[in-house]
């Protein structure tokens, strides 16, 4: 039995079982790197030494989550929010498509990924509530946001994605260019876009309450009622503009976090004596999933180092055989399995290339078709896997008031609704082009 399958398998049976994200990731870690035929003590030092890859993006989430608490407490965001009920009113399927249509402008627009999360959802949880929206249905509008337009549009984060596509392929024999690329991708995308669709206006249609309140809301705790607009709420604003110009030219989003919350002090927004307060609850919101974030980096290089990711993806060619048809389906399948344990579709496509390209040349694909085979079996397990950022992103602003669970929530509904006609779509596309 190949290792990365048994792991992974692990880490979704754990997962789905309501174990903690963070220990199903550390058994799931263990049985892969033991079946493996690596030593304990081994599998151990490759998780704990791959954590670093993502310390980045832990610290990143710490100090955003105490910006966001930070930004709350000025009463900014009541304000806003009141606003926004007054622009939305009953309309809640508007509301969510709003949601997905400002999630695609953090991939291309405004490349800030999953920044945003942070400081714009959990603020608006009153309003869901007072709505009634079902909050599978936010986050499979966020994962949608966070996912489709990377790989459809060659710009920010689209074009470092498109840019792997064509150079792993280039470097694997098949050289594509950046139009041929976009002229396809989106494609598999659109099976996206239809599960969007299916998602908020059928499968999460229904009204559905939580029991919200206010004073026991991390993020909210502190914020004050206002009716009108101050400095001070001006200062807030300048903060988080700060912490974006800072993200977009520097490329540091915890020094932009940072810079962000010196303004807030040194403005008076925030006073000094309430600052640990402050980075506490926002270390409340957001520790567990930075945490995961860690042991997620740590888990991939595991998998990695099992050495079954390059074997499951070579056995593939014994079982095809010379048929299209069964080619195209276990290609996108492996990509699904491997995408789902590493967490990442940019660091999937390089190891899939090397076997994926060859063996689509041999079955008789065109260059446009292997295209789309090989970005969306790298793209494929980004929405549904417990480990991606495209996951635990929605899930860090939508269990800001403890009452929204990572695993069935967030990953089964955006698995369903997205891989599913990510492959159904992939699949028609490569037979036909």
């Amino acid at each position: 039995m190949n290792p990365v399958l048994i792991s992974v398998l692990t880490m979704i049976i754990l997962s789905l079982a309501n174990l903690n994200v963070i220990l199903a990731l550390l058994v799931a870690a263990i049985v892969g790197g033991v079946t493996g035929g690596l030593t304990i003590t081994k599998t151990m030092n490759t998780l704990i030494e791959g954590m670093g890859a993502n310390t980045d993006i832990a610290l990143s989430y710490i100090l955003l989550g105490a910006l966001a608490v930070a930004v709350q407490q000025t009463g900014v965001v009541s304000l806003l929010s009141n606003k926004l009920n007054k622009v939305v009113g009953k309309r809640r399927k508007f509301f969510i498509l709003s949601i997905a249509a400002f999630a695609c402008l953090s991939q291309n627009l405004i490349p800030v990924h999953i920044a945003f999360i942070p400081i714009l959802i959990p603020p608006l949880l009153k309003l869901f509530n007072k709505l009634k929206i079902d909050r599978r249905a936010v986050a499979s509008a966020l994962t949608f946001g966070l996912q489709a337009p990377y790989m459809a549009i060659p710009a920010g984060f689209g074009l470092i994605f498109h840019k792997i596509i064509r150079d792993q392929m280039a470097a694997n024999g098949m050289k594509v260019n950046l139009n041929q690329i976009a002229s396809v991708i989106w494609i598999p995308v659109l099976g996206m876009a239809i599960g969007l669709l299916v998602a908020i206006f059928v499968t999460y249609n229904n009204k559905r309450e939580y029991n919200f309140n206010l004073a026991q809301q991390q993020v909210a705790a502190t914020s004050e009622e206002v009716t009108s607009w101050s400095l001070k709420h001006t200062l807030a604003l300048v903060a988080l503009a700060t912490a974006l110009i800072i993200q977009l030219t520097i490329n540091s989003l915890p020094l932009g976090a940072l810079v962000g919350l010196v303004i807030m002090v040194s403005s008076g927004s925030i006073k000094w004596e309430e600052l640990d307060d402050v980075v506490k609850a926002g270390v409340n919101m957001m520790g567990v999933i930075a945490f995961v974030m860690l042991v997620a980096a740590g888990y991939g290089d595991v998998i990695r180092a099992t050495g079954g990711v390059e074997t499951i993806v070579q056995s593939v060619t014994t079982l095809i055989g010379g048929s299209q048809v069964l080619g195209a389906l276990l290609m996108l399948a492996v990509g699904l399995v491997v995408t789902m344990g590493i967490g990442t579709s940019f660091g999937t496509i390089p190891i899939i290339a090397v076997i994926y390209v060859p063996l689509a040349q041999s079955l008789g694909f065109s260059p446009l078709a292997t295209i789309i085979l090989v970005g969306t079996a790298g793209a494929l397990g980004d929405a549904g896997s417990p480990a991606s950022d495209s996951t635990l992103g929605p899930t860090s602003g939508l269990n800001a008031d403890g009452q929204h669970d990572h695993i069935w929530d967030t990953c089964v509904p955006t698995f369903l609704h997205y891989n599913i006609p990510l492959i159904l779509f992939a699949w028609l596309g490569a037979l036909v082009l």
